[in-house]
């Protein structure tokens, strides 16, 4: 049998672990709530998307007051006629939990400013301003404690009602005033102390500063310590982080996360037009999208927009008491497990664990209806479906191969079924990405596996942050080596834990022997450019993917600058939320490495032939960043691609400067023996991180096993 490696702990889900630390008893239970009901509901539930006769198509229902363009004054007379006679909480609960949800969120205040809850700091609220006189908060927190699921609570950092709030904006990552601020604090201090046990605090856009942020955790931490906060607070300040609007990560998370779907693209809060699919496709739609993210080790959080009279829209009732049958069914895959990662996972399936099972969820038909796991060491005894336990199913198992056939009729059309296998003993698959060992071998983050979180200022400003760089080394025969650790000027004042088969080393990268990268023959080619690029600094990876850069480089897409030069910084006008590439040719006469500094003043990616070496966000908000990455060149042509993107200022600084000194750092680690065939895990990561999702900043740092002077 092949080395494997044990899943005692999944790493693919050991949120702070991976930093380690052990988590928390709340923390354990907010990640195995799993799926959670979101509820968004306000004054704008009582307009159902329609204003002055006319329905308001553009935008979400419950922003109507923005896409309508009412006068702030007006849409708050709306209140008056708020009367939401049907609600009733234990309903709503008492559906949650059929739904097989453990969770209930709502929004205690929008942006338009409404509080569902009664508020010591303004009267535009449920008690205060509306025939209903009642605090739908309060009633919607006790329900929850008495039918037992946790409750949470949505709170809007922007505020259109708020007189000293920025003036709305069409994006809503408005910044926040310090009046503003401190009336975002109050409201805060009455949410967490006047309605029990805050399980999660969803907060939702703005862009604050990162003392805001940092201020805001702080209170949530002081009045309620085991209350979770979402990724959306901004500056990395999150407990967890969530993803954009019914978006779903195709990578794995390691930290913490949700993602928040709405029952409809088009709006979360309560439409009376809204056009409903097939209850089945509907049904089908969301329970792929529950598989996917506990698959990949997420909470899934789906919302329902109840009607401006309190009643739950039944078409949204009833796509939530199927998915409840089939939660019931399967619950033994979606509780209490973690995600499970194999080598070439099918695409038409994920998978989770727990104690000695694995479940498959299988989303789409296979292939001549086989389905073919690789990488599985552990033996199965049995296979079958949840649904219906006592039909066994066909498999053969080779190896760390297993293949299972299915009766033409077992996927049928619109389900989710979900294949148990049976082990025995602990689980164990084979290990991914096994380096064979050789003299001089050089682990760099190319040839990592790379283990993410999602990190951000604000909204728009998120990204797919690198947390964890792994990598797993097999050596044919016993060697001897002195494993050695390399750095640049960038990692200066960085400190890390590096981790060799379970023996970790804590390393400040403050000193170390320098070390003169040797002079290359360089050809450096004229820079192009191509943009400008509307979208967020999130689109980066994704896009970056569709620029085929052999087939768009010297094509109309891209001006040649003749004038620009090495060693020299250019403005290029660009609107919020724009970037520009930049694209050079570099001809080197033999493999080398080179330093170059690039600047910029927001957010910027490099790449080198296709791979991605850097990426920041101006976490800070520095004017300029001066960031230096070392480019590992081959012989003959290689392609510098720079992505810079901007949020808030009006043009990006664009460059490349290689008159930077030519020196990295090296430090030599205790020599260590290689037995044979063993694999060795080894592992870098931030060393007892503050902020989780950050970005992990070595990108010229990488490791060498060096033979024994």
């Amino acid at each position: 049998m092949k080395n494997s490696l044990l899943l005692f702990l999944l790493l693919a889900f050991t949120s702070f672990s991976i930093f380690g630390q052990s988590k928390p008893v709340f923390q354990e239970k907010w990640l195995d709530n799993k799926f959670s009901m979101f509820i968004h509901f306000g004054i704008y539930s009582h307009l159902g998307g329609v204003w002055d006769g006319q329905k308001i198509a553009r935008g979400y229902s419950e922003q109507i007051q923005s896409h309508a363009g009412i006068y702030n004054d007006v849409y708050a007379e709306v209140a008056n006629e708020f009367m939401p006679d049907k609600w009733n909480a234990d309903s709503v609960v008492a559906l949650a939990k059929k739904a097989g949800m453990r969770s209930v969120v709502i929004t205690s205040k929008h942006h338009d400013g409404f509080c569902l809850f009664r508020s010591k700091t303004t009267d535009y609220n449920m008690v205060d301003a509306t025939p209903f006189k009642r605090d739908i908060v309060k009633e919607l927190a006790d329900a929850c404690k008495r039918q037992g699921l946790n409750f949470g609570l949505y709170f809007s950092l922007i505020d259109w009602h708020y007189p000293q709030a920025a003036s709305p904006s069409s994006h809503n990552a408005d910044f926040i005033t310090p009046e503003h601020h401190e009336y975002n604090k109050k409201q805060l201090q009455e949410l967490l102390s006047n309605y029990g046990t805050i399980s999660e605090l969803w907060f939702d856009m703005g862009s604050l500063s990162r003392q805001q942020s940092t201020e805001l955790r702080a209170l949530v931490k002081k009045l309620q310590p085991e209350c979770m906060v979402s990724g959306r607070l901004g500056n990395d300040q999150g407990d967890f982080s969530v993803m954009g609007d019914n978006q779903y990560p195709d990578y794995s998370i390691i930290t913490p996360w949700q993602s928040p779907a709405s029952m409809y693209d088009e709006t979360w809060g309560y439409r009376s037009w809204q056009k409903y699919i097939p209850l089945e496709a509907k049904v089908n739609e969301k329970l792929q999208s529950l598989a996917r993210t506990v698959g990949r080790g997420g909470n899934f959080i789906l919302n329902i927009g109840p009607k401006g009279d309190g009643s739950v829209v039944e078409y949204e009732q009833n796509v939530l008491l199927e998915m409840g049958k089939w939660v019931q069914t399967n619950s033994d895959a979606i509780y209490q497990t973690r995600p499970l990662s194999l080598p070439d996972m099918p695409t038409y399936g994920t998978m989770t664990t727990r104690g000695n099972k694995m479940y498959f969820f299988l989303l789409q038909t296979p292939p001549y209806n086989k389905i073919l796991l690789k990488g599985i060491s552990s033996k199965i005894v049995k296979l079958y479906p949840l649904d219906a336990p006592d039909e066994l199913l066909d498999f053969t198992q080779r190896g760390d191969s297993v293949q299972i056939t299915l009766p033409i009729s077992f996927v049928k059309k619109g389900s989710v079924r979900v294949i148990a296998l049976e082990n025995t003993g602990s689980i164990s698959v084979e290990a991914q990405n096994v380096l064979p060992f050789e003299l001089g071998l050089r682990l760099t983050s190319g040839n990592a596996q790379r283990h993410f979180s999602f990190s951000g200022i604000d909204y728009y400003s998120s990204y797919r942050s690198l947390v964890k760089e792994a990598w797993n080394i097999r050596a044919a025969a016993t060697t001897t080596v002195q494993p050695t650790i390399y750095y640049s000027n960038e990692e200066k004042g960085q400190k890390i834990t590096l981790t060799i088969d379970g023996k970790k080393t804590p390393i400040d990268f403050a000193s170390g022997v320098a070390v003169n990268l040797e002079k290359s023959d360089l050809t450096w080619g004229k820079a192009a450019i191509n943009g400008s690029f509307a979208g967020s600094i999130h689109d980066i990876n994704s896009r970056i993917n569709k620029l085929d850069i052999k087939e768009k480089w010297g094509s109309k897409n891209w001006t040649v600058q003749e004038d620009w030069t090495l060693n020299k910084t250019y403005r290029q006008a660009a609107k919020m939320n724009e970037g520009w590439f930049w694209l050079q040719d570099i001809v080197a006469t033999a493999p080398s490495q080179i330093l170059i500094s690039v600047p910029t003043n927001d957010g910027l990616a490099v790449f080198l032939n296709g791979q991605e070496l850097y990426l920041i966000n101006n976490p800070n908000k520095d004017s300029t960043l001066q960031s230096t990455v070392l480019l590992p060149l081959v012989k003959g042509n290689n392609k510098l691609l720079l992505k810079y993107y901007n949020r808030f200022g009006k043009s990006v600084k664009m460059g490349v400067f290689t008159n930077v000194p030519q020196v990295m750092y090296k430090k030599a680690l205790p020599e260590m023996t290689l037995a044979p065939k063993k694999i060795y895990a080894i592992d870098l990561e931030q060393a007892a991180p503050t902020l989780i999702h950050q970005n992990l900043h070595v990108p010229n740092c990488y490791l060498e096993l060096l033979k024994k002077q």
